[in-house]
């Protein structure tokens, strides 16, 4: 079988495994049954996710210009706490901003390796941990608006790391850690305009991956490095395809890739 299509995030289902999907335009591929088979991909040129011209991609799936003109590469969205919204601010696009900042945000815990916080849309729950590979999560604070949320996360990274270990987590190296009795401690650290938002007895939300196989010496494939990969597909971790040889393909990050992929 062959399909041709750009690249982005794979959408995730989460179940007694989580079903993963790639979502191309003519096609919809149920990647969790592509597991023990050899699965090519080739690179045929760019498609910016937000002009959708043919430029080369800069960052985010999206071309330079995109990236630095587009609502959607706004910097308030990689630091949440710069969010403006809530102060009828605009950065890019107010109605945009607006839309997706003045909702409900969880500020979580998620372990895929070790413990880390990290912010998401509630709505977002739990993409965000699947993608982030985490087996374990829970929610610590559900805030009205973006900027609240970030500026507990931003409170709270002086005493967690807010990084994924992703070789760690690709590897299935995982801390043992008592993810309620963390929460617990890192509440005296919550600011003080956020504290009304804390969940005393949150419930935890447990993540398991179709993975036959962990890599061991981990090889990261992309598109900037080589044109084309052929592998046996062994696992789907994260937003990561995981082959026989121990290579790892971050479809996320290359997100904005026209490929042909052959089944």
């Amino acid at each position: 079988m062959q399909f041709i299509g750009v690249l982005k995030k794979m959408k995730t289902e989460l179940d007694q495994e989580v079903q993963y999907y790639l979502d191309l335009p003519n096609d919809f591929i149920h990647l969790n049954s592509l597991l023990d088979k050899e699965i090519g991909f080739h690179f045929k040129g760019f498609q910016c996710l937000n002009c959708k011209e043919d430029k080369p991609i800069f960052r985010q799936g999206f071309c330079y210009s995109c990236f630095y003109k587009s609502p959607l590469a706004g910097e308030w969205i990689m630091k949440p706490e710069l969010s403006s919204a809530h102060l009828d601010k605009e950065d890019r696009d107010l109605a945009y901003e607006k839309r997706v900042q003045l909702q409900p945000h969880i500020v979580y815990l998620a372990n895929s390796g070790h413990v880390k916080v990290g912010i998401t849309r509630k709505t977002q729950v739990p993409t965000r941990w699947i993608d982030q590979g985490a087996h374990e999560a829970i929610p610590i604070l559900e805030t009205p608006n973006r900027y609240l949320a970030g500026i507990a996360e931003v409170a709270l990274k002086d005493h967690i790391s807010d990084k994924t270990n992703w070789r760690n987590m690709l590897r299935n190296n995982i801390e043992n850690e008592d993810i309620f009795a963390i929460q617990k401690e890192l509440k005296e650290f919550i600011p003080e305009k956020t504290k009304q938002y804390f969940i005393e007895n949150p419930e935890k939300t447990e993540i398991n991956y179709p993975v036959l196989n962990y890599p061991t010496k981990i090889k990261s494939f992309n598109f900037k490095k080589d044109l084309s990969y052929i592998g046996v597909l062994k696992g789907i971790k994260g937003q990561y395809l995981i082959f026989e040889d121990n290579t790892v393909f971050n479809i996320r990050s290359n997100s904005g890739n026209v490929v042909e992929i052959n089944v």
